[in-house]
């Protein structure tokens, strides 16, 4: 009957085990969905912003590789091999925690960050370093349908770029949106409003995958924990 439990919990790991390289491989492809949707942006976001994304994908990656470490330590029976497993997903998990707890920390500071981020280029770009902040700018602009960081004031009367004339209005004859003058022809809403609203997005995004993860790690921790202290006892009474 106990060999008959032993069989059981081994074979439920290594389901597991083949789930959890699964949701490794999930993992790693919404890190880099996440990575994608910021890198337009990235001139504007500090390390501290683009670092989520990057942990999560590292985390997929060693996800994977410990799932298959979990199937063959199920497979062969190694009390050793599973303890190792679960002590790896217990190191795993503290990570994520810890990195969770620091970003709901850090929260603000991120934001204001990224805030004196755009302050800093568009002042820049004001003052005549046109070449290095055109694109970024142009980009985020576009992409997000704004203009400067908090509205188009923001430029201090230069020549606003095209990129900040809706749609409609911008034509290659064109060179900038100040050509059509001010009001309805300008994105009223700064960048700032949406890249903090995009993070915050993306922020939710690797959250929940975090907590999925984790709970399907508490379930791999107990599996392995359970199989290798019953193989354990099953070879003490040989």
């Amino acid at each position: 009957m106990e060999n008959c439990g032993m069989s059981l919990i081994k074979y439920l790991l290594f389901i597991f085990n083949f789930l959890f390289a699964l949701s490794g491989l999930g993992v790693i492809i919404t890190g880099a969905v996440v990575l994608s949707n910021v890198s337009d942006f990235n001139h504007f976001l500090s390390s501290d912003l683009l670092g989520p994304p990057v942990v999560l994908i590292v985390a997929g990656v060693i996800v994977f590789v410990i799932a298959f470490l979990g199937c063959f330590g199920a497979i062969k029976e190694s009390y050793n091999m599973l303890m190792a497993f679960g002590g790896l997903l217990i190191i795993i998990f503290i990570m994520e925690i810890a990195v969770g707890v620091t970003a709901a920390v850090y929260r603000k500071d991120f934001q204001e960050n990224l805030k004196q981020s755009l302050l800093d280029s568009i002042k820049r770009y004001t003052n005549g370093d046109v070449d290095s902040e055109k694109m970024p700018w142009h980009n985020v602009q576009q992409k997000l349908k704004c203009c400067g960081v908090n509205g188009p004031a923001d430029w201090q009367g230069q020549n606003i770029p095209l990129s900040c004339c809706t749609e409609e209005q911008q034509q290659e004859t064109v060179q900038y949106c100040t050509d059509y003058g001010v009001g309805n022809y300008m994105y009223q809403k700064g960048c700032f409003a949406y890249l903090t609203e995009q993070v915050e997005q993306n922020a939710k995004v690797l959250v929940g995958v975090g907590i999925g993860i984790a709970f399907i790690e508490i379930i791999g921790i107990v599996l392995a924990c359970w199989l290798a202290f019953t193989i354990k006892k099953e070879q003490s009474e040989k």
